[in-house]
């Protein structure tokens, strides 16, 4: 709603990122060459699962809309499902450790429960006859199958030992002496640490990127920083500003692609285009940029150019291509408006940075009484055309949907009841404000105005109500009560 301010918007989504979870990711990184106009580009995609080791089992929702539109660009649900790589936020990760030093973890799969009660009764039956420092194989485990067989076996039978080999366990018949010495070896693979290190998964990468604080560049990138936040830091918090402050010390620099392209739209002669995959074709157009010896040349690694020879659009790791490209594009065609003279031949990285430093942690707000929100300090306060108020007469019963109806054929104005018979409407264009009044002047059922807070508020009404009622009875106190008689 654009009658959202940046704090209500984020408490709306903040709702929509605890429901639903991440199923892919893209990540892509990018060095120059000797030549620094070129750009060597290395672009990955991740599928990621929540981790299913651990005390609770992770719910999320998925929506019949979202499925459709990712099949219909090939997404690989068995990929996400049986292949995806397990995460955890730091919350998760303290409830996982302390259950492992206490003992008291447990399997939250079915599937994980099925597959190592099977492997349980083949080491109860094996063990029983076999010889101390016999051997056997355990196969066909997979993922935390092979944690969770080990610590189970090792918590219930003192004298077995576990080694993972793979997708297998090797379990060894030992003495309790030969047990101790083993628990105590540092090749043990099955420790704490290695099973959280397993755990956490992409979180590790998270980690790495956060000690890097290197920039970080999104296209429209708001739900994404709210992702990676619940997901691999920390559960959201209530308050706004301290999602704000958390995101800015975990990345110092952030830039949306979003934010900068609206900006050309105003400095040059940019089409309007909506996705990020016509963003990158327009600025990849000789029309727009004709040209250039100075212009970025963006080249596909050799072990990435899949995405050289196949566009795969909402495909992550393409997406981030894409973003990444479009910054660098988008820089240089500021840079070049920026100044009278020509582009130096190779300008650098930093150069670019210093060009986009009125857009550096500007993170757009999509529909909203500001433009971006910014991660590194007060957020700009809200601009919008002014309200309307539309007064109701002689027809009644009339809500917000039928008053949003009536106006669509005009014009988009989101509608928020105000009290009996009247609504306000709320557009981000000021040329719509305009044909409103002008369209309506003579309406026979609605008369629209401009809203004033002093004479439409229902509460200074009420208080203005009030007290006039308040002034009438003193009023008329004083001139039934009469002034007091004297005497002498």
């Amino acid at each position: 709603s654009l009658f959202d301010s940046p704090a209500e918007r984020y408490l709306k989504a903040r709702q929509s990122v605890q429901r639903f979870t991440v199923t892919q990711l893209g990540k892509c990184c990018s060095g120059t060459e000797r030549n620094l106009r070129r750009y060597v580009v290395h672009s990955y995609n991740f599928f990621l699962f929540p981790s299913t080791l651990g005390v609770a089992d992770v719910e999320f929702a998925l929506s019949a809309s979202s499925i459709q539109f990712l099949s219909h660009y090939g997404f690989d649900y068995n990929k996400f499902l049986k292949d995806g790589i397990p995460y955890m936020n730091e919350v998760q990760e303290k409830i996982l450790s302390q259950h492992l030093v206490a003992g008291s973890w447990k399997v939250s799969s079915a599937l994980d429960r099925d597959v190592l009660k099977k492997a349980i009764d083949e080491v109860t039956c094996w063990i029983a006859a076999a010889e101390e420092e016999e051997t056997m194989i355990l196969q066909d485990l997979s993922g935390y199958q092979v944690f969770g067989v080990q610590l189970i076996l090792r918590q219930a039978l003192q004298n077995v030992w576990t080694q993972p080999l793979g997708d297998k366990v090797m379990v060894k018949k030992v003495s309790p002496q030969n047990r101790r010495l083993l628990e105590n070896s540092p090749y043990d693979y099955c420790q704490k640490e290695f099973i959280l290190l397993s755990a956490r998964g992409f979180t590790n990468l998270f980690q790495t990127l956060v000690k890097a604080k290197k920039p970080l560049v999104g296209h429209n990138m708001l739900m994404d920083l709210m992702h990676l936040h619940d997901k691999f830091y920390k559960p959201l918090p209530e308050s706004y500003e301290e999602f704000k402050r958390n995101i800015h010390s975990l990345f110092p620099v952030l830039i949306d692609t979003k934010t900068v392209t609206k900006s050309i739209w105003k400095k040059c002669p940019f089409p309007r285009v909506c996705n990020l995959l016509e963003v990158y074709a327009v600025l990849c157009s000789s029309n727009l940029n004709p040209e250039d010896p100075a212009c970025p040349v963006i080249a596909l690694a050799s072990d990435c150019s899949r995405y050289a020879e196949k566009k795969s659009p909402h495909e992550a790791g393409y997406d981030a291509f894409l973003c990444g490209s479009v910054l660098l594009k988008s820089a240089h065609l500021l840079l070049c408006k920026s100044t009278d003279d020509a582009v130096e031949a190779d300008p650098s990285f930093s150069r670019y940075l210093t060009v986009l430093a009125e857009y550096l942690n500007k993170v757009n707000f999509i529909r909203g009484g500001v433009s971006s929100i910014n991660f590194s300090g007060e957020d700009a306060p809200c601009q919008h055309p002014p309200l309307l108020v539309v007064h109701v007469r002689g027809w009644p019963g009339l809500n917000e949907r039928q008053i949003y109806q009536e106006f669509k054929a005009v014009c988009r104005f989101d509608v928020r009841w105000l009290s009996k018979n009247q609504f306000i409407l709320l557009s981000n264009k000021f040329k719509d404000v305009r044909r409103v009044l002008r369209d309506y002047k003579d309406h026979p059922h609605l008369r629209v105005s401009v809203y004033r807070h002093w004479r439409h508020s229902p509460r200074v009404n009420c208080l203005l109500q009030v007290s006039g009622i308040v002034a009438l009875w003193s009023l008329l106190a004083f001139v039934l009560g009469g002034a007091p008689c004297c005497s002498f």
